[in-house]
């Protein structure tokens, strides 16, 4: 299937799938806006973005110094453990598209099994970014590559949970073989629709907006990859 016959399967399966699909997709955007809301703020200053602000409007560039004090210790380890449990929510919702996609009943509950085997999850989510940062080392170009390259092992994990994440990671580096490009350009289709996003969010009169386009967004691009993923092993299994 195309892009654009993936984005066509995807708009269908939300009209099919609706108002339901659209209160989880909500669940889904109000819990990860909360958590990466609090990934910012708990490691700093409550005043920490008027005071970076200011120094910046005064012609001052803060120095490694005055960063690091915008910092709180104490708050660095709950950030962490939040941007573990966004990987683990991040599962859920695939989980949740990659049943829609293939006819399966979906619940609720379907948004939370990543629980289940959050361990994996979590070390899946730990060696990825590992390896992507150390491929970023090299250029921008191998980061972003690497990034693609992994990009199936979550959902090999939610295929068949007893796989370790070295196996997963291994797997969808075979998945991805010449098929980065590919999925790079679907992404690329949905940019008008994450400008749109971002510029709401920045333009909201409040300090605390949710992402309203997301909502329509993420099952639209959830149901998407996770369609290009069923039948990249439907192909590669032919």
């Amino acid at each position: 299937m195309t892009g654009y016959e993936l984005k066509n399967n995807a708009r269908k399966l939300m009209r099919d799938n609706a108002p339901k699909l659209f209160f989880i997709s909500l669940l889904y955007v109000v819990l990860g806006t909360v958590m990466a809301e609090l990934q910012i703020r708990l490691p700093v200053r409550a005043d920490a973005y008027d005071v970076y602000l200011d120094d910046l409007l005064s012609g001052n560039l803060p120095g490694f110094g005055t960063i690091q004090s915008y910092f709180r210790p104490s708050g660095i380890p709950f950030a962490i453990a939040l941007w573990l449990l966004a990987a683990v929510l991040d599962t859920g919702m695939k989980n949740y598209c990659l049943k829609i996609v293939r006819g399966k009943t979906a619940d609720t509950k379907d948004l939370f099994d990543g629980f289940l085997f959050f361990g994996k999850i979590l070390l899946l989510r730990i060696v990825t970014v590992v390896l992507i940062v150390l491929w970023s080392l090299l250029l921008v170009f191998p980061g972003i590559a690497a990034a693609y390259r992994y990009r199936q092992a979550y959902y090999i994990l939610l295929d068949d949970p007893r796989k370790g994440a070295m196996q997963c990671i291994l797997e969808s580096k075979r998945l991805m073989h010449k098929r980065k490009l590919e999925l790079f350009l679907v992404d690329l289709s949905f940019i008008g629709w994450l400008l749109l996003d971002s510029m709401i969010v920045i333009m909201a009169p409040v300090s605390f907006p949710l992402p309203i386009v997301s909502i329509l967004l993420t099952p639209y691009h959830g149901l998407t990859c996770a369609a290009y993923y069923d039948r990249l092993i439907i192909e590669l299994s032919v």
